[in-house]
């Protein structure tokens, strides 16, 4: 048993906010129908990194552990089809450029019309309203429009994207609390919801902190590279060997910063004891102890620091940290057997729940692969239809 069984979901989305989320759902135990374009699907079905089967490691990435069904959506017996399923759906989760969906008939007015209790999330670029709503964009066009891309990267450089998709990943996830958020709400009221997320907005939110200084102080933040513009210390420091540490703490761990750093000027100027006066004098903190990690090693130090109870990571590569120890016996690392592709590694979902089944990898469906058993078995339509449908070009 998984906390989401007997949860359907429609899933028209595409590319990585909207894939991303039914597939922490699914994996959460949701049934989710993958709405996919005959002879293509998905896009990133086509995205590198690809296995020697042809597969494409990004589709696998975000849509393990969903069926995959085939639906010209240009099609009036395609979009019959998906209006059909959506009656049998509690969820409908769409990424379209606002009007698309209602211009296939498949807006949340139609669909909830027939379904009352479905919760419709549309996940867009802009939103459903607003002067930016008609355009669309990727990822870094919301880093960038959002200030987090002003915000990323050294003071003395240019602005940087995050390392990773941030824009489509927090997105990911805001559209997976609200179908829960959803679900939840129609319990207590009884009728579904259509709910408009933004990724812009998405954005503008995960600014948080830096939206603080300016609403508290009128600052408009700049970069600070590995630093924290309200802590000292808390940035990463180049260590003897080239490699990196970085080092965080506050004012109960400062004296243990320096005695294992052997900074004993700092440690005896009871002024920087407190937070606020390093950060005023961040210049000489950071210059000292920059010097002073530049003689050590960074696994020895490492261990010194942590040895005195002093918060500090070493800087991982990918590769790094996905090997580490306490990621392995956490189970972080694990796979699937695709029929094609054969074992594949994947990362596991990070909660870990009592008294449910285990929330393993699922395994990404092959595009089509279920669309014959989804059609017969939820819509009760004989195999002539389906083979007629599939000559016509509807599925």
């Amino acid at each position: 048993m998984k906390p989401l069984d007997g949860i359907r979901i429609l899933d028209f989305s595409r590319v990585l906010a909207g894939p991303m989320a039914t597939q922490i759902l699914a994996e959460l135990g949701a049934e989710v129908i993958k709405i996919e374009r005959p002879g293509a699907g998905d896009e990133t079905r086509s995205f590198e990194p690809r296995v020697e089967s042809g597969d494409s490691g990004y589709f696998f990435a975000f849509n393990r552990g969903k069926k995959s069904v085939t639906l010209n959506l240009k099609s009036p017996r395609g979009q019959e089809i998906a209006r059909q399923l959506a009656r049998q759906a509690d969820v409908v989760v769409e990424n379209f450029l606002p009007g698309e969906m209602a211009a296939f008939g498949l807006g949340y007015e139609v669909l909830s019309a027939d379904n009352s209790k479905l919760v419709y999330v549309s996940c867009t670029g802009f939103g459903q309203t607003g002067p930016y709503s008609d355009r669309n964009g990727y990822d870094t066009i919301f880093q960038a429009l959002s200030g987090v891309m002003a915000l990323t990267g050294h003071p003395d450089g240019p602005p940087a994207k995050v390392g990773v998709p941030f824009a489509d990943l927090t997105s990911g996830l805001w559209i997976a609390i609200s179908v829960l958020t959803g679900l939840a709400g129609r319990t207590q009221a009884g009728r579904g919801t259509h709910i408009d997320l933004s990724m812009l907005d998405v954005q503008v939110s995960m600014l948080t902190i830096a939206a603080a200084r300016w609403f508290l102080l009128g600052e408009d933040p700049k970069r600070t590279g590995t630093e924290h513009p309200g802590r000292v210390p808390s940035a990463a420091f180049e260590c003897a060997d080239g490699r990196w540490l970085h080092i965080s703490g506050s004012d109960q761990h400062w004296s243990a910063t320096c005695s294992v750093l052997g900074l004993d000027a700092l440690a005896a100027d009871r002024a920087l004891d407190r937070n606020s006066q390093r950060v005023v004098q961040r210049e000489r903190v950071m210059a000292a102890m920059t010097a002073a990690v530049a003689r050590r090693g960074r696994d020895e130090l490492a261990e010194a620091l942590r040895a005195a109870s002093v918060p500090a990571g070493e800087v991982n590569s990918v590769a790094e940290i996905l090997t580490d120890p306490h990621v392995a016996a956490r189970g972080m690392v694990a796979g699937f057997e695709h029929p094609k592709a054969g074992r594949v590694g994947a990362l596991k979902m990070p909660v870990r729940l009592s008294g449910y089944d285990d929330i393993a990898p699922g395994v990404p469906p092959v595009l089509g692969a279920d669309t014959a058993a989804v059609l017969a078995g939820l819509l009760g339509m004989p195999p002539a239809e389906i083979d007629q449908l599939r000559g016509e070009g509807a599925i």
